[in-house]
């Protein structure tokens, strides 16, 4: 099954938006001290989408895909099927690291408490960015790797 984000994401295009992508993606450990060339070059794999509140982004027992960054909102943890809710995150916020790893299952359901904005790096586009930049590729895994063994 060939799954396509064009539907639901967009590529990244307000460079004025709240916060700017590549400063939104210098805050997240794993790109932290990245040059503004990296960054650049990731923002070009980057998806954009907004989620109204009471909206999920993922839930509980799907693939894992991609990862999340939020660029603005709140969006809640959330254990199912009991509706606990685990924790909340907020602006310049990432979860979902570990499915650039791997498909494993969601371990929890992810649902915006407000609307919200979010950016997604998925499985193909950190592929094609290797593809790309071999260095830069090898270098974000790495990172992730370690921030997941953290």
């Amino acid at each position: 099954m060939t799954l396509s984000w064009s539907g639901m994401f967009g590529r990244v295009k307000d460079k004025n938006a709240v916060c700017a992508p590549t400063e939104l993606l210098s805050r997240v450990p794993f790109f932290e001290g990245m040059n503004r060339r990296e960054l650049s070059i990731i923002e070009q794999f980057l998806h954009q989408r907004e989620y109204q509140k009471g909206e999920s982004i993922f839930r509980q027992g799907e693939r894992g895909l991609g990862m999340y960054i939020i660029q603005k909102g709140v969006v809640a943890v959330v254990s199912e099927p009991d509706n606990h809710e685990l924790s909340e995150l907020k602006d310049g916020d990432f979860l979902g690291e570990v499915a650039l790893l791997d498909d494993s299952f969601r371990s929890a359901t992810v649902r915006a408490k407000t609307d919200c904005t979010v950016f997604g790096l998925f499985q193909p586009d950190l592929a094609a960015l290797i593809d790309r930049d071999h260095r830069l590729g090898l270098k974000i895994i790495v990172r992730i790797a370690r921030h997941v063994c953290q």
